[in-house]
């Protein structure tokens, strides 16, 4: 088979939603929402190789290090491996007493009285109840109408209020979810919910928790912000509910539903630490909370060491983070591109003169510091990168601020290398490069022994110093206005050397008793060829004199 020509043929658009003044498009997220984990039943039934004891126990502790308050930590009564997980969660004291630990159950009689018996002695808990309420499922999953489905909800509600009045020490909340949410009739799902409110009686100081759940996203985003709007609006005794969101990806929008739905009024996003789930995922976490903290918002999670939670999903799910995953990816404060590269570099140098806090650097939403990464991978090099990649790596990894026409002329040096390697270069590679080419490393044809300075009594700079030409060492001497000028008469007078100053910058290479000094100049020879000369010294004088010799090896 191939793609159909007209797709009509086999597909329908999803119907809009009727909501006259629908209020949720001119609303704005000000406040953390409720969040649950679920990576450690949702994720976790959706890994090739399901996480052992010894995984899950590192999620949990994970979980509650980011600041997880409500973390659903399994399917009781899919099996032994599920059920003594949570058992041994309760009896060995490891719950925190602000953590509501949550597991999930079919709306089954003996499934139920299990999850209860699993969960039996915390000090709080919550159990969630689900069934499938859509036509689809209706219809060719199951074969039943309206009805029946109804009474599968009243009877786990029932079984909710049986079981828990057996263990009256545990603290027992309730969440019920019409589970193909996003697919059913509105007014049937309200019906479903309305049906379970009225067995459990919740109040507004103890609320239900009614998950609306996108549990095959179908539509577009806006669409799901409608029904969790109209749903809001048209539930019987909306204060005694809590909404829970839980959107799924198959259509790459699943964090884009639940910030729409959370402007609907939903009070409560459910998901996973980058979005692990069945098929395409569910929510991811990380992307909607960080989202909110863009927007000067404190979600209440913490991610101040993004790549040791990156390291532990990685190891109990066995599955990689994509290097261009929203802000935990390895590669996404990085910039290749040339125009990106400078707008980012000239962005921290604004940024450094500022005096206020705000963060306003181009290409770069959040500071990578906030998540615990350095500065060092902001920006790599590779053929596609411009002069201002390479310079910024050189004042990273060196200290050099090189000089902005330099940093063209280095540019073509740079670009060779990439070109011969073919591969990204590590500062390593930069570094030797520009060694080679302004001749830090390799004997020079001008060498400086020794040199002092004095003044004339005209006012003039002498400079006399020991020069090494070749093995050989040479007194020499020059006057000038200054010690740069009086250097560049010495290599005149003494060695027939012409070159003029153009250009002359240095700067500080960091700061206290270790600091050094670079400086730059730019020349032009006598047959008319820009040249440049580098120096680093401890003394800025010294540098300077560095600086003019190494222009001049690029003469001769």
């Amino acid at each position: 088979m191939t793609m159909l020509k007209n797709p009509s043929a086999k597909y329908r658009p999803f119907p809009q939603i009727d909501l006259p003044n629908r209020q949720w498009p001119g609303r704005t997220i000000t406040k953390a929402p409720r969040w649950l984990s679920t990576d450690m039943r949702d994720g976790n039934q959706s890994l090739i190789d399901p996480m052992d004891a010894e995984k899950k126990s590192r999620f949990f502790d994970l979980l509650l290090k980011v600041g997880l308050k409500e973390i659903e930590v399994g399917f009781p009564s899919a099996g032994a491996t599920e059920y003594d997980f949570i058992r041994g969660l309760v009896d060995s004291g490891r719950i925190p007493d602000d953590v509501f630990v949550q597991v999930l159950t079919q709306s089954r009689e003996d499934l139920i009285k299990t999850s209860f018996e699993s969960l039996a002695g915390a000090k709080q808990a919550i159990v969630h109840v689900y069934n499938a309420v859509s036509p689809l499922w209706r219809n060719v999953v199951f074969g039943m109408d309206q009805k029946d489905v109804r009474e599968i909800a009243i009877a786990g509600a029932k079984h909710l209020r049986d079981q828990a009045a057996r263990f009256p020490q545990t603290d027992w909340h309730f969440e019920y979810s019409p589970e193909t949410f996003s697919t059913a009739e509105l007014d049937f799902s309200i019906e479903c919910c309305e049906a379970v409110m009225e067995i459990l009686q919740p109040t507004t100081d103890k609320p239900i928790i009614l998950n609306l759940p996108a549990t095959v996203e179908a539509a577009t985003p806006n669409i799901y912000a409608d029904q969790i709007e109209y749903f809001c609006r048209n539930l019987p005794n909306r204060d005694r509910a809590v909404i829970s969101l839980h959107t799924h990806n198959d259509r790459g929008t699943g964090v884009a539903a639940a910030e729409l739905g959370l402007m609907a009024g939903a009070d409560r996003v459910e998901g996973c630490l980058f979005g692990n789930g069945e098929r395409t995922g569910n929510c991811c976490l990380v992307t909607v909370g960080l989202n909110m903290y863009t927007q000067g918002i404190d979600p209440e999670l913490d991610f101040s060491d993004i790549d040791e939670v990156i390291q532990t999903v990685e190891y109990c799910n066995q599955l990689p983070v994509h290097p261009r995953h929203p802000y935990g990816g390895e590669l996404v404060f990085t910039a290749f591109s040339g125009s990106h590269q400078d707008a980012i570099k000239k962005g921290f140098a604004a940024q450094e003169q500022r005096n206020d806090e705000l963060w306003a650097i181009p290409y770069l939403p959040i500071d990578p510091a906030d998540l615990g990464r350095s500065y060092e991978a902001v920006i790599r090099v590779n053929s596609q990168s411009g002069k201002g990649g390479f310079a910024w790596v050189l004042e990273q990894d060196q200290g050099l601020k090189l000089p902005k026409k330099m940093q063209a002329h280095f540019s073509r040096h740079v670009q060779e290398l990439a070109d011969e390697l073919g591969r990204e270069l590590q500062a390593a590679d930069i570094w030797g490069v520009f060694r080679k080419a302004y001749r830090l490393d390799a004997p020079q044809h001008f060498q400086l022994v020794d040199y002092e300075e004095a003044r004339g009594p005209d006012g003039t700079r002498i400079f006399a110093g020991k020069i090494e030409v070749d093995g050989k060492v040479q007194s020499v001497s020059g006057r000038g206005n200054g010690l740069i000028s009086s250097v560049v008469a010495t290599l005149k007078d003494g060695f027939g050397v012409e070159i003029d100053i153009t250009d002359y910058s240095e700067h500080a290479m960091g700061a206290g008793s270790n600091a050094r000094a670079a400086a730059y100049v730019e020349c032009k020879t006598a047959d008319g060829r820009t040249i440049w000369g580098v120096g680093i010294d401890e003394d800025v004088a010294t540098a300077s004199v560095r600086a003019v010799l190494s222009a001049a090896n690029a003469a001769a």
